[in-house]
């Protein structure tokens, strides 16, 4: 297995768009945070993931 993908290719490590599913459930199942507490952190911080892991108090 190359990677993980979504619909534009690679899953992007760096930033997080709510619009990609599988880039959501990677991170969801990364992190063990529900959807809402992802999209909440996102709107709060920013598209950064290192932002949003360090919102939701979890290691990159």
């Amino acid at each position: 297995m190359a990677g993980l993908k979504d619909k534009r290719g690679f899953i992007d490590k760096e930033r997080l768009d709510l619009t990609e599913r599988k880039a959501m459930e990677f991170w969801m199942k990364r992190w063990g945070v529900t959807r809402d507490q992802l999209t909440a952190a996102h709107r709060k911080v920013g598209r950064l993931t290192k932002d949003i892991a360090a919102e939701l108090g979890k290691k990159r």
